[in-house]
């Protein structure tokens, strides 16, 4: 896959008293985009429930360059930074987008994946890991030891 990029809106609800978006509403876009990847690669909630896992974050980082405004056209994508062969860890990067020309933010992400019974990492099932296979990689994406 080359991309997966999302059109997001800016409420009301998400400006802070400058009337520019409050700085938690990059990390809910990041989470609603990251739902929005699994749920077309085919692992769904209910997926993960049959599975009895879940994605847990081990880091969350935003680097802030631009302000959104209201009435800013937005975008957010989702591209793999770097993973483990067996995806059981992987990093995921997103650029927000203003307008589409100008980046407002990167927001990067570790995760890895817990088994909601033993409440232990665990690995997907190999049908699981062929998807993430055909995840969009980010130019400098690098595999983990």
């Amino acid at each position: 896959m080359d991309a997966f990029t999302l059109p997001v809106q800016v409420r009301w609800s998400d400006l802070d008293p400058n009337f520019h978006l409050r700085h938690s509403v990059y990390y809910d876009w990041g989470a609603m985009c990251r739902v929005a990847y699994l749920d077309k690669q085919g692992l769904s909630w209910k997926r993960m429930y049959e599975l009895q896992i879940g994605p847990i974050i081990f880091r969350e980082e935003c680097i802030f360059r631009r302000e959104i405004r209201p009435g800013d056209p937005v975008t957010i994508n989702l591209k793999l930074l770097k993973a483990k062969k067996d995806f059981s860890r992987f990093t995921i990067q997103h650029e927000i987008m203003k307008k589409p020309e100008t980046l407002s933010a990167i927001l990067t992400v570790d995760i890895a994946w817990m088994n909601g019974l033993t409440r232990k990492l665990a690995v997907l099932p190999q049908e699981e890991i062929e998807k993430f296979n055909k995840s969009p990689f980010a130019e400098n994406f690098e595999w983990l030891g």
